[in-house]
């Protein structure tokens, strides 16, 4: 039972639109065992350690089919049962999750086995757990034939304790989750910013933080006011509100001074702590005051200590949010009832039994512990643990009603006095606080305390949340959602815009279209690209930034007001999305490229992946209609509009969709050109020549063309204005500073360069074709390259895309070789150019970058073109706009005809070819090389 391999998914993703996780696995032996052969013990071991599977429902869909599946003729296969003790295990743990889904990989023995998880670490150790788990039940001649390292000692009890432990320090507390659930039902989305209790709310410019029940809107001041305990009841007695008495001490001594003038029986607590740590009441004699100055003093963070009458009276819990109180609960502290049978430590164990109860806030309700001052209680009431309490007396094992120690709480939401009401309004807004919790001792909450008493013992920044909205008895509280209605006013937006957009070939360039267009509308833009993270049009991070780290960069960002998110296929594969939906999406082709690699195999497979990203758009989605792959994605949207971009206006689908009212960005011809046309709702709306966009070099580069109609979808169905829209694309560029590497145009030489990244046969063969539109009066030269990681048939077909349009051919290598020999894909490429009918003469095979490239623009002449299909783009770019030529003929060195120099360099003569021009092409053991005459060395 081997993980071979795991992928844990961030946000949607093939197997599902939320998190899960993904093991490849390989059972081994286990593939020949099923449930049924494993036999009866092993089915009703693994059902005693988990019986919550009874409720798993699998694929008969109701409770107990998970049953049914293991105990049936054929049985289920482990891989199977592993996903469901996974899923089990979490949800033993507090985390509720129900998905998942074994198949095999094809290879006898292996499983892609996914489940859904709440937290990463959670969720990984619950499949290990849950492995562990399998192999201890099983008949002991299978675990001989496993030969597992599990240990002899293996006791599941105690691992699945310290694994809730382990979960409960990586999961949510309850309070910081039933914010995330409030915000969930909003629709609000939410990140977490840390590996504690650091959450976003909303995205980019909107978002509103918590650490906690602490909001972004909380003041500090008051924070500090509430947790120094002095300040607090000084603010709150100068306001005439009920308090105890009180002094700070620093010593014991001083301790027992101070009772005395307050008068007994006292409190003591720290200046400094919460949850009830450290607080010891009804202190009567000097030995219980000094011991109780000790623990104070070991459980706070401040050397002072708190003295304070002590009030008589129920502890009651008052939830006081954005000024109003929420909720009312009477915390009881843990105890036990006698039934003048049982122990204390038998009359523990019974309320354990209760399933409300579990491991620290696993559930609603904390398992009572005899712990040191459980003890201490004990032994001060003259019992052991072994004693045997009186039918109906009440013990308590804890001092304070604190739920985290086992204490449970009743609401009192509902009848609470009007004047306690306004009292416990008033203290929290004295303090600032926009969420707080008073802590208030009476003997009847439903009275007024002007009227029988009461007093505020404490007043809590960061209250929580448990005992309101899981009360052991009484009606819960919503009061999470009074908190993110308070961060989020109705009618006030919680997120910024996010447009999606995926695609073989294109998606950089439409990317950076739409942005230039929404920050000519006025937009913050936060935009993803291969080559970056930029916000407001300033690189951010640099690097491959298309995948879902780099989209959470741009939603966490507060100064974004609006996404634009490229998403390649390696994020999507690796990780799932970073985002769970989106506002537009677009898919702008499905090509052949990164086939063979991580599973993705076929076209197909890969239109499956990208339209992961079409499938969680809200608002629109934006399709090829010219691409059939991407055609069929239209049947997996539930986006309110549909929008085709086509450059065929004969298209049948499309003219059908605009006659039933849909939305299309369409390719017209006209007397003065083409021109980008939106149908919209029976409208028809003409946009803008293609000749008066820059970037499409006057109309002839079509690929540009198609992604400003894909920009112009996108922005249009954001809202933008028509003439915000036509502005963008007008000033949009392909210049290096614009867009890296992406028809980057040089025409400071007397030749023109282009500069483009282009790295599979589309991107190739659109390239090859502008060459040929392009009016060139001299020779056309290509730098040509593929991936090293690409399948033969992949590198073979860019060389096909690039045939018959040039007139010299320079094959080279990437940097990265990627598992290739050194020239080996310039080989490829040269063979695979002669079978396409192109000389010999006409090809040149160097395999370093800068060699190729210096050699291209070294042979180019007047008038000439060259295009360099790039890898290191900036590189490549330095070495374009740096380049000299000769000193005597700068940028012109080379007047012999093309095929003389082919030739030549085709031979195996040793002696270097001289150039006119003070220049010689030398070829060696390093390659082909320009050398300067004068000099003798390397250019």
């Amino acid at each position: 039972m081997k993980i071979l391999t795991s992928n844990v998914y961030v946000g949607p993703n093939v197997y599902a639109h939320f998190p899960v996780i993904r093991h490849a696995v390989d059972v081994g032996i286990l593939e020949h065992y099923p449930s049924v052969k494993l036999g009866k013990e092993f089915i009703d071991g693994l059902i005693e350690a988990l019986p919550g599977l009874k409720e798993h429902g699998c694929s008969y869909g109701e409770s107990g089919g998970f049953i049914r599946r293991l105990q049936e003729d054929e049985g289920t296969w482990i891989a199977h049962i592993w996903e469901h003790a996974t899923l089990e295990l979490q949800c033993m743990a507090g985390t509720e999750v129900t998905f998942g889904k074994t198949r095999g990989n094809g290879e006898v023995g292996q499983y892609d086995m996914v489940f859904q998880y709440k937290q990463r670490d959670v969720g990984l150790a619950a499949a290990e757990l849950a492995r562990n788990l399998l192999i201890s039940v099983m008949p002991a001649d299978i675990q001989a034939q496993l030969q597992t390292k599990l240990a002899a000692d293996f006791d599941f009890a105690e691992e699945l304790s310290n694994f809730i432990r382990y979960a409960q320090r990586k999961e949510f507390g309850p309070s910081t989750q039933s914010l995330i659930t409030a915000a969930e039902e909003r629709h609000i989305p939410w990140l977490r910013l840390n590996q504690y209790s650091l959450v976003q709310f909303g995205h980019g410019k909107y978002q509103q933080r918590i650490q906690a029940t602490i909001t972004s809107q909380t003041n500090h001041i008051a924070v500090e006011i509430s947790c120094d305990k002095e300040d607090t009841h000084n603010l709150l007695n100068d306001l005439g509100l009920p308090v105890p008495r009180q002094q700070m001490v620093y010593s014991a001594k001083d301790a027992i001074r101070a009772a005395k003038r307050i008068g007994l029986p006292v409190v003591l607590k720290p200046l400094n702590a919460n949850h009830g740590r450290g607080v010891s009441i009804d202190l009567t004699t000097d030995e219980q005051i000094s011991t109780a100055f000790d623990f104070a003093r070991e459980q706070g963070t401040s050397r002072a200590v708190l003295v304070e009458s002590f009030l008589t009276g129920l502890d009651h819990r008052m939830l006081v949010v954005n000024g109003e109180l929420v909720a009312v609960a009477k915390r009881v502290p843990g105890h036990v009832v006698g039934d003048n049978k049982h122990t204390i430590t038998q009359l523990i164990d019974i309320v354990n039994e209760d399933p409300r109860r579990g491991v620290g806030h696993e559930k609603v309700l904390t398992q009572l512990e005899m712990d040191s001052q459980a003890t201490r209680l004990v032994e001060e009431a003259g019992y052991s643990v072994d004693t045997i309490l009186p039918e109906g007396e009440i013990f308590y094992l804890r001092s304070t009603a604190n739920l985290s120690t086992g204490g449970t709480a009743i609401d009192m939401t509902d009848v609470v006095h009007p004047d306690n009401k306004v009292m416990a309004e008033r203290a929290i807004r004295a303090v600032g606080l926009d969420v707080g919790g008073v802590d208030f001792l009476t003997s009847d909450i439903t009275q007024s305390y002007k009227d029988i008493g009461g007093g505020i013992v404490e007043v809590n920044a960061a209250p929580g949340f448990r005992m309101h909205v899981a009360p052991s008895h009484g009606k819960p509280r919503d009061v999470a959602g009074k908190v993110i209605d308070m961060l989020f006013p109705p009618n006030t937006p919680t997120c910024i815009p996010i447009a999606g957009i995926t695609g073989t070939n294109g998606k950089t360039t439409t990317s950076r279209m739409l942005s230039h267009i929404l920050k000519t509308a006025g937009h913050v833009v936060g935009m993803t690209s291969t080559d970056g993270v930029y916000v407001d049009g300033l690189l951010s991070v640099k690097g491959d930034m298309t995948g879902p780290v780099a989209s959470q960069i741009v939603l966490r960002d507060p100064s974004v007001d609006i996404a634009v998110l490229e998403t390649a296929r390696g994020g999507i594969v690796r990780s799932g999305l970073g985002y769970r939906e989106s506002n537009v999406a677009a898919c702008i082709n499905v090509q052949p490229d990164h086939l063979g690699l991580k599973g993705v195999d076929t076209l197909e497979q890969l239109a499956e992946i990208k339209r992961i990203v079409v499938e969680v758009a809200k608002d629109a989605v934006i399709l090829n209609a010219d691409d059939p792959l991407c055609l069929k994605m239209a049947d997996h949207t539930q986006a309110k509009h549909l929008c085709y971009v086509t450059m065929n206006s004969g298209h049948g689908l499309v003219r059908e969709h605009i006659r039933a009212g849909g939305r299309a960005v369409v390719l017209e011809k006209g007397i003065n050109g083409e021109m980008i046309t939106i149908f919209d709702n029976g409208a028809h709306i003409p946009l803008l020549w293609t000749h008066l966009i820059p970037a499409t070099l006057e109309g002839k580069a079509t690929h540009n063309v198609q992604n400003a109609m894909f920009a112009a979808a996108l922005a249009y169905s954001l809202d933008k204005p028509l003439d915000a829209i036509q502005q963008g694309l007008r000033t949009f560029n392909t210049t290096f500073y614009q867009a890296p590497g992406r028809m980057n145009v040089f025409d400071e030489h007397p030749f023109r360069v282009i500069l483009d990244y282009a790295h599979n046969a589309d991107g190739v063969r659109h390239m090859s074709e502008l060459a040929t539109k392009l009016d060139v009066n001299g020779k056309r030269i290509v730098v040509l390259a593929a991936p090293g990681d690409r399948r033969d048939e992949d590198i073979e077909n860019i060389a096909k895309a690039a045939a018959g349009h040039f007139d010299l051919y320079i094959c080279r290598a990437d940097d990265n070789l990627r598992g290739r020999g050194s020239d080996e894909v310039p080989q490829m490429l040269a063979a695979t150019l002669q079978a396409q009918g192109i000389s010999g003469d006409n090809i040149l095979m160097i395999p370093d970058e800068v060699t190729a490239t210096e050699t291209a623009l070294s042979m180019a002449n007047k008038d000439d073109l060259v295009i360099v299909f790039g890898d290191a783009i900036t590189r490549c770019w330095k070495q374009i706009i740096n380049f000299n030529g000769s000193e005597d003929n700068p940028a012109e060195t080379l007047t012999k005809p093309v095929h003389t120099v082919v030739s030549m360099l085709n031979t195996d003569e040793p002696d270097p070819f001289i150039l006119e021009s003070g220049m010689k092409l030398v070829k060696d053991d390093r390659g082909v090389r320009i050398v300067s005459t004068i000099e003798e060395e390397s250019d």
